[in-house]
């Protein structure tokens, strides 16, 4: 996630690296009229997608073999090219095979290169959330791609958000779920109040001028990438790599300068808001499909001592819900991206939707 929650630094896996990038095809798939939750709509609503791989079709011209992999807050699809992800699922033999899967790395509303406040509407852009962000994923699937099935469905943080809400909306379009690093519940108490605090220190700054700002308000985007950054942390992988004052103060400062840089204030308003409503806990049972739901124990975002997750998980009619235990090579929020730590469960989740 390039602004504020990417996966952190760490070892290499001593894999010869593929440049996935050069293998993507990409385009953008163009919703007419699209009518939001709000009653708000936009004539053209622009969703940029990727893919690794080529869609099989069966004899009655259905894909097959769609995998489609969801990013997070402040994130769009190309993250998923990191070589911690990449490398580790896409090569031959390995479980997401582009070879054998057709892998769809969508930008969703308000991210990447798909439709923004920062086009030019700054904040009078529709008010998008989580619902809205689903079904144009679904439309740009069936109508843009020709895709009315998915194989797998991969979320991480606001996409394993996402991978919830899809259960609610369409549970038959997906034969295997793996959401990752989220809770399928209201955003609310530290999780609301941090996303809440990072929204008032852009709107304080007098810079951000109620959005009709024409240069970046720089000390509200500061409050906002530093606390983002906090967010997203491992503490114990922090405390190993960076042992000393000076370099936690080092490595910090070059985050947050770079969290920074080539972002939008407005952008990210509504891409933290678009949480506001999302709760998806009084029917996790429509989603019949098998689902490996992981999340870490040095999430700050998702504590694993709210007690909950564990009893959302046996709601869940074929799920499993697993618990990483943080180590100094988990990665806290972002362990979603460090496929190493949890690919065998992929593998073991593939073949359960073969059944």
């Amino acid at each position: 996630m390039p602004m504020a929650l990417a996966a952190q630094p760490g070892p290499t896996t001593g894999q010869v690296a593929v440049d996935y990038a050069a293998q993507l095809q990409q385009g953008d798939v163009v919703l007419k009229d699209f009518r939001f939750g709000t009653g708000e709509t936009l004539s053209e609503l622009r969703l940029h997608y990727a893919t690794l791989g080529t869609p099989r079709r069966d004899a009655k011209g259905k894909v097959t073999n769609a995998v489609m992999v969801l990013h997070g807050t402040g994130g769009s699809g190309m993250q998923f090219l990191q070589p911690q992800f990449a490398q580790e699922l896409f090569g031959p033999g390995q479980p997401l095979d582009i070879t054998k899967y057709y892998v769809i790395l969508p930008d969703n509303i308000g991210h990447g290169k798909s439709s923004k406040p920062s086009d030019g509407l700054k904040m009078r852009f529709p008010a998008y959330d989580y619902t809205d962000m689903v079904r144009a994923q679904r439309q740009m699937l069936v109508e843009g791609l020709k895709v009315d099935s998915l194989r797998l469905m991969m979320g991480t943080s606001m996409g394993c958000m996402h991978g919830f809400v899809w259960g609610q909306v369409d549970p038959g379009f997906v034969r295997a779920m793996m959401p990752m690093a989220c809770l399928p519940m209201p955003i609310a108490g530290h999780n609301r109040m941090w996303r809440k605090a990072a929204i008032e220190g852009i709107k304080a700054d007098p810079a951000w001028a109620d959005g009709e700002y024409t240069a970046p308000p720089i000390m509200g985007l500061r409050v906002a990438a530093s606390l983002l950054q906090v967010a997203g942390f491992a503490p114990l992988y922090l405390q190993k790599a960076f042992p000393t004052r000076e370099a936690a103060d080092e490595y910090i400062t070059q985050r947050i300068e770079a969290a920074i840089k080539g972002i939008d204030a407005n952008d990210v308003i509504y891409q933290i808001e678009s949480s506001r409503n999302y709760d998806p806990s009084a029917s996790v049972e429509r989603m019949t499909m098998p689902v490996t739901w992981i999340n870490s124990s040095d999430d700050f975002i998702n504590p694993w001592d709210y007690g909950v997750a564990e009893d959302f998980g046996k709601r869940l009619p074929d799920g499993k819900y697993l618990l990483i235990k943080a180590t100094d090579e988990t990665r806290g929020h972002g362990t979603h991206t460090w496929a190493r730590l949890w690919k065998d469960e992929l593998v073991a989740l593939l073949a359960r939707g073969e059944r």
